[in-house]
C-alpha cells in the first residue's frame, strides 16, 4: 500500500510527444498529477481525460505537471489522445501490470468489447489519480475498483489551493497501532 509522505514507486515510461517521462526527475515545483486510466476501450476514461486536459493549464499555474498513463501501447494511446483532443496533456504508454500493481492499482480481465465497440485488453489496470510531491512522496491518492465515480480535477485544484495557502500536509500517514 502506498502511504502519504512516503516515497512512491519509481516510474519511467515513454510518452507520445514529450520523450521519456521519469518521475524522479520530471516533477515540477509542486509535483505531478498522475492520472492512470483504463485504456482506449473505456468511454468514462475519455470523459475524465477531456476534463483533465481542460485543467492542465490551471495545474501548471500552481507548479504542477500533469500526465495520463495506461497499460495501452503507443497506437491505442495515440487514438485516445486524439479522441480527447489532447493539447498540452502528456500521455504515457506501456505501463506494465506489475508497475500498476506497485502503485496499488486494481487489475481487471477482459470482458470483450465495451459499449463503444472497442475490445478490452486481456488484462488492464483500473483508474487511479495521484498527486506526487517534488520529493517523490505521495501527497494524494485515489484508486478505484471500477470505472465509475472518479475524482474531479476541479475539486483537486481547490484542494491544492487550500493545501498551498495553509501549508496543509499530506494526510493518512499514520501506521501505528489502532
Amino acid at each position: 500500500m502506498l502511504l502519504p509522505r512516503q516515497k512512491t514507486p519509481n516510474l519511467m515510461l515513454e510518452t507520445l510527444d514529450h520523450g521519456q517521462f521519469n518521475l524522479s526527475s520530471d516533477v515540477s515545483e509542486r509535483g505531478v498529477v498522475i492520472c492512470y486510466y483504463r485504456g482506449l476501450h473505456c468511454p468514462l476514461c475519455a470523459n475524465q481525460l477531456k476534463d483533465f486536459q481542460n485543467h492542465v493549464e490551471e495545474f501548471a499555474k500552481r507548479g504542477v505537471t500533469c500526465i495520463a498513463i495506461s497499460c495501452d501501447g503507443e497506437e491505442r494511446t495515440r487514438q485516445m489522445a486524439d479522441k480527447v483532443g489532447a493539447g498540452n496533456l502528456q500521455f504515457g504508454y506501456g505501463l506494465s501490470l506489475a508497475k500498476a500493481r506497485e502503485w496499488g492499482l486494481y487489475i481487471s480481465s477482459s470482458r470483450g468489447k465495451t459499449s463503444i465497440g472497442i475490445e478490452e485488453p486481456a488484462l488492464f489496470s483500473e483508474p487511479g489519480v495521484f498527486l506526487v510531491s517534488p520529493d517523490q512522496s505521495l501527497y494524494y491518492g485515489s484508486v478505484q475498483t471500477m470505472p465509475f465515480a472518479r475524482p474531479q480535477f476541479s475539486e483537486l485544484l481547490g484542494a491544492l489551493d487550500f493545501a498551498i495557502n495553509h501549508n496543509y500536509p499530506a494526510r493518512g500517514e499514520y501506521v501505528g497501532e489502532v
